[in-house]
């Protein structure tokens, strides 16, 4: 999960695993794997960058590293 901010200031998260598209409108529109979309402030490449971040923590723990 990573948190994101929606147009109007309003932080939420989403699951970046479900993330199917991102296109520039100018802001980001992430589409989800079940065709649901959501606009956000956060860039393109701050998107990739949460997304591997979380995905990084994931595989910490797996791997027995507490972050």
């Amino acid at each position: 999960m990573i948190k994101l901010t929606k147009l109007n200031n309003e932080e939420f998260v989403i699951n970046c695993a479900q993330i199917m598209t991102i296109d520039i409108i100018p802001e980001s529109k992430i589409t989800l794997m079940n065709k649901e979309h959501f606009i956000v402030l956060e860039s393109i490449d701050e998107i990739i960058e949460k997304t591997i971040e979380y995905n990084r923590s994931i595989m910490d723990i797996r791997q027995g590293n507490m972050i």
